[in-house]
């Protein structure tokens, strides 16, 4: 397990567009020559203060790229005093600088902004100049540790933002992603549905109109009803979309409205009962079997076959509601069972509030789909669909 883990973190990839550099960078890179000039300044009687001057300005200079070029920054900075402490140790000289502790922020940057292997190789620089340095300023055991403590808890400061900003970006994704899945679902449930029957009831007053004109002109008063609620509905959804918009409150469907579903005139006819327990119902479960039933009913009327009944059956108890939606077409042969849009939306309504979905050939002819939902408030579940065309 744990080599997986390292594994991983190796793999792990650079966030994505970094900023480049911003004012706390030249914050940082002020603070560090000022204090550099004004050390030399304070301490003349010191030994190279010269390459001192020139090390402590490197490392201040790298750090205006350490979020674009992480590694290059550590390994710019701390192989610099890597050369500056070794030359150190040859010549016997323990001068040291104390303003190259601005160093301290580049262990969080290639951990907060490098890749896996990059915060890896840098840990690797930064820990050889820390014995190195060691070496050259010899101090107490409880003072190195100290110096290493410090380092590593840069190091995981910035592992600790990084996960933290990359679950924040993760969970912002899965978000948007749910909100065009539920945007998907209402266009395909109202509009969608408004538009089948738009092209069906047009179908029909096509081939009405060379025999019986009248019917024809008649067949107008239904498209035009469907197009002005389809029209309603889609500026709905644009004001939704609209950012400092707020769009105007319509009421969402319930197992109340299925009822209105219902049709004793054309072809195919719909009927509907509803009974049981029904009163306490979540209204996020009514709204569910309310598109449900809708789409099943399009489903039928646009991919069934000498359809001439649909009945729509709801049937609440105690603990849990069905719909059983069911019609008397032929049967359709298991080789044009496709997957579409509508099972999928449905499949997808039924999981989110923990439901099941069944969809498939009825015993004996037509096609069945049924829906349970439990009468208490889920977020989770599964769905089972034996598909076809939607």
């Amino acid at each position: 397990m744990v080599t997986n883990s390292l594994r991983a973190f190796l793999k792990e990839p650079r966030p994505a567009q970094p900023p480049v550099r911003v004012w706390r960078d030249w914050v940082l890179f002020g603070v560090a020559v000022t204090s550099s000039l004004v050390e030399v300044a304070l301490r003349p009687d010191r030994t190279w203060l010269v390459p001192a001057l020139v090390v402590s300005i490197v490392v201040a200079c790298s750090v205006l790229w350490r979020r674009t070029h992480p590694l290059g920054a550590v390994a710019v900075a701390f192989c610099t005093l890597i050369l500056f402490d070794a030359a150190r140790i040859i010549t016997s000289d323990a001068t040291g600088f104390w303003s190259i502790a601005i160093a301290l922020v580049l262990p969080y940057a290639v951990f907060r902004w490098g890749s896996g292997r990059e915060a890896a190789i840098g840990l690797g620089i930064i820990l050889v100049w820390l014995a190195v340095t060691h070496v050259a300023d010899p101090t107490p055991l409880g003072d190195m540790v100290t110096a290493f403590g410090f380092f590593l808890f840069s190091a995981a400061l910035g592992a600790s933002v990084r996960f933290y900003t990359t679950t924040r970006m993760r969970d912002i994704e899965r978000a948007e992603l749910r909100q065009r899945h539920e945007l998907a679902r209402d266009l395909h449930d109202t509009i969608g549905h408004h538009m089948s029957g738009i092209v069906i009831q047009a179908q029909a007053g096509q081939a009405l109109a060379d025999s019986q004109p009248d019917r024809a002109l008649a067949v107008l008063d239904p498209i035009e009803q469907a197009a002005t609620t389809a029209l309603a509905e889609m500026r709905t959804i644009v004001g939704v979309l609209r950012v400092g918009t707020e769009p105007e409150r319509t009421p969402q469907p319930g197992v109340a409205d299925i009822e209105r579903l219902a049709r004793t005139t054309g072809t195919p006819r719909i009927e509907v009962c509803v009974s049981g327990e029904l009163d306490d119902l979540p209204a996020a479960v009514g709204v569910a079997l309310y598109r449900i039933a809708q789409e099943a009913v399009t489903n039928t009327v646009r991919h069934g076959r000498n359809v001439t009944c649909v009945r729509i059956d709801v049937v609440g108890d105690i603990d849990r509601v069905r719909l059983t939606v069911r019609d008397d077409g032929a049967e359709v042969p298991a080789s044009g069972q496709l997957s579409g849009f509508g099972l999928i939306g449905m499949r997808e309504r039924a999981s989110l509030l923990g439901g099941t979905l069944l969809a498939g050939p009825g015993p004996d002819r037509g096609w069945v789909v049924e829906a349970t939902f439990p009468t208490q408030d889920s977020t989770t579940g599964r769905a089972r669909t034996i598909q076809r065309t939607a």
